[in-house]
Order: structure tokens, then C-alpha cells, then sequence
């Protein structure tokens, strides 16, 4: 799995976002990280409307794309990457909790 760039074409963006979709299933907070890559390229290189695949020899198809479920799949991975983010990007832990509990704790 490549990271997406700025030159990525809009077949990969898609291929991204489809391949990196069940990230949830899968419980990979990688695949989630991707899947808000190409969620951000697609609303930034993407026309409300856009033709997919076929070129000359045919079997293409047009989508219609809402901005706002794209936006609503983007919140929905953020939040899934930092509640299910065990580490931090320098490889320190991160807690998510916002207490410690020492109930059980002795002396």
C-alpha cells in the first residue's frame, strides 16, 4: 500500500479509499489513516460529478459525489483512528483515557 501525493490520479485516490474502506472491519488504524488520505484528496481533486474507468472500449460509469458524505466518512475515520490509536506517531503510548484508576492499587 503506496501513500497517496498531491500527483496521485484520481483511479488511485479511489482505488485507496475503496481498498482502505473496512478499516473498522478490519481494525486497522493504518487503513484508517489511508482511508482519511483519500477522503481529503478526493474532496480536493474531485468535480461534483466525474466519469469513472471505460475510456474508449466502454464500460465506465458516471458518479454523482456529495461532498458532505465525504466529509461525514472523513469525521467518522478521524474519530475511529483516535479512539483506536495505540501509539503515538513517535512511538510513545498514548492513553485515552482522560483518568487514572487505582482502585486496586497497594502500597
Amino acid at each position: 500500500m503506496s501513500t497517496l501525493t498531491s500527483s496521485s490520479s484520481i483511479d488511485e485516490i479511489i482505488a485507496s479509499y475503496a481498498d482502505n474502506a473496512s478499516y473498522e472491519e478490519d481494525g486497522s488504524v493504518t487503513k484508517a489513516r489511508a482511508f482519511v488520505t483519500a477522503c481529503r484528496l478526493l474532496l480536493l481533486k474531485l468535480p461534483k460529478s466525474a466519469s469513472v474507468g471505460g475510456g474508449d472500449r466502454g464500460g465506465g460509469h458516471e458518479m454523482e459525489l456529495e461532498p458532505r458524505l465525504i466529509k461525514e466518512e472523513l469525521a467518522a475515520a478521524q474519530q475511529w483512528v483516535a479512539l483506536n490509536a495505540s501509539t503515538a506517531s513517535d512511538g510513545s503510548t498514548r492513553h485515552t483515557t482522560s483518568y487514572s484508576d487505582f482502585t486496586n492499587f497497594r502500597d
